[in-house]
């Protein structure tokens, strides 16, 4: 599938010859027969160029196919399912004890003429990923959707020297260093901001309890039968801290309600509705970059109608970190509703201000009465509106939450200016590589010819 149309000319790239990856890759396919009674290491490839990672571990009886490969270090990879979805990786040594399934088909490069990084760049660019979108095949919905290796080895490229690719890499590599402290940063100061928060309530932090070798108690006694659950109980780590002000139940301080549910019948019509999804609410902020809309009558537009100062709590999530994050809706759409997976929370602002809340349920302390409620199937925690309506809160005089909530407002916006500099850093990253691979921009430590 030629390029020509995007490869750009001068900076040296007219001599770069153009190359099918046929030319420059080889497809990996040792594949092992499976053994019904062996353990097998499955991996995947996660999207958005997040890398290989380790999915499951099952025996051979319980695998669909009749053989899996290996992977194989220094191996570029993709996932055929989602390749449309820049699900591409380069195989590192610590996953060579790793196998996968035949819609993981991997690819040894000519490293005389090309390196696995360059490619992997190459692959992950927003030229190459439209690209793929178009080549991918299926008979289903677009998520079933292959992108076959015969489309992959027929791909193009203009193939720069091997220190040039180098020195693309390297640009890349450490730009990724760059953005990482700057995360990093940000997440410290992020750290930071709750630490100081929960010191002005009087709230000490306890650090983790050293956990016993040995334990015994009686199964009554249990409320619920986890490890984690079990030993907080018993060292007295499932209560909430004490602080300088009392703690009162949120069911007390505001009205909780769900959403509305998605269904054929509520199809966006006549009386279509913007509406928050699951996706829209982060840990702190709304990210509103994709709205869909909903079918909600007139009659029943009050009910679901999202009001300046609702705060909305995630109701299931697969990671602890995330289970029952809260952003506050500030009235950045008219006649916004939300669905039934985020439950509403409106308090009595005579009480209990809604950053403030906000604040405190996005803390690890004031989110622990969720990871205790929550209730799990097939790996997702989830919590309901009575968990909710019974979540403890700290309840300073208003005077107190409004200084608390003005300091706090302060910091979140330089944390937001910080993580907006490391996202804008990735993003001019991402497109100085694209410009430096189709020749469109000059590879920095590489002088052009004349």
């Amino acid at each position: 599938m030629p390029l020509r149309e995007a490869i750009g000319h001068g900076s040296g790239a007219d001599s770069w010859p153009i190359e099918n990856l046929g030319e420059v890759v080889a497809l990996f396919d040792d594949k092992a027969r499976v053994d019904p009674d062996a353990e097998y290491r499955m991996a995947g490839v996660k999207w958005y160029a997040g890398g290989v990672f380790h999915r499951e571990t099952v025996l051979g009886k319980d695998l669909s196919a009749r053989y899996v490969t290996p992977l194989q270090p220094g191996a570029l990879i993709y996932n055929r399912l989602f390749a449309w979805k820049e699900s591409f990786a380069v195989v590192e040594q610590q996953h060579s004890s790793l196998f996968v399934s035949n819609e993981f088909p991997q690819f040894l490069p000519d490293t005389t003429r090309v390196f696995a990084e360059f490619l992997y760049l190459f692959c992950t660019t927003p030229t190459i990923t439209r690209l793929v979108n178009a080549a991918s095949a299926g008979s289903a919905a677009v998520s079933r959707n292959r992108f076959k290796e015969a489309e992959f080895l027929r791909f193009s490229l203009r193939l720069p020297p091997l220190p040039i690719q180098q020195a693309i890499v390297d640009h890349w590599k450490h730009a990724q260093e760059r953005v990482a402290v700057a995360k990093g940063k940000a997440d410290e100061h992020d750290q930071d901001v709750d630490g100081s928060f929960l010191e002005a309530l009087g709230i000490r932090v306890r650090s983790a309890a050293e956990r016993p070798r040995v334990l015994a108690l009686s199964f009554s006694d249990l409320d619920r039968w986890a490890v984690s659950s079990v030993v907080d109980q018993v060292l007295h780590l499932d209560c909430p801290p004490d602080g300088k002000y009392p703690l009162v139940q949120l069911g007390e301080l505001a009205g909780v309600s769900y959403g509305i549910q998605k269904s054929p019948s509520n199809r966006p019509g006549l009386c279509a509705r913007p509406y928050l999804r699951v996706a829209n609410v982060r840990k702190g902020f709304l990210d509103l970059s994709e709205i869909k809309e909903i079918e909600v009558s007139d009659r029943d537009l009050p009910t679901y109608l999202l009001k300046p100062g609702d705060i909305l709590f995630v109701e299931g999530n697969g990671s602890r970190s995330e289970l029952g994050r809260v952003a506050k809706w500030s009235g950045e759409i008219e006649d916004c509703v939300h669905q039934n997976h985020l439950i509403k929370v409106r308090p009595n602002q005579e009480r209990l201000l809604p950053d403030f809340a906000m604040t405190w349920f996005n803390t690890e302390i004031g989110r622990s009465h969720f990871f205790r409620a929550a209730k799990s199937s097939s790996g997702l925690g989830t919590i309901n509106s009575s968990e909710v309506r019974l979540a403890p809160i700290p309840l300073p005089p208003l005077d107190v939450q409004r200084k608390l909530v003005s300091e706090i407002i302060a910091a979140c916006e330089r944390i937001a200016g910080e993580r907006a500099a490391a996202a804008k850093l990735a993003a001019d990253t991402a497109r100085e590589v694209e410009e430096m691979i189709l020749g469109h921009r000059p590879v920095p430590g590489i002088k052009a010819k004349a």
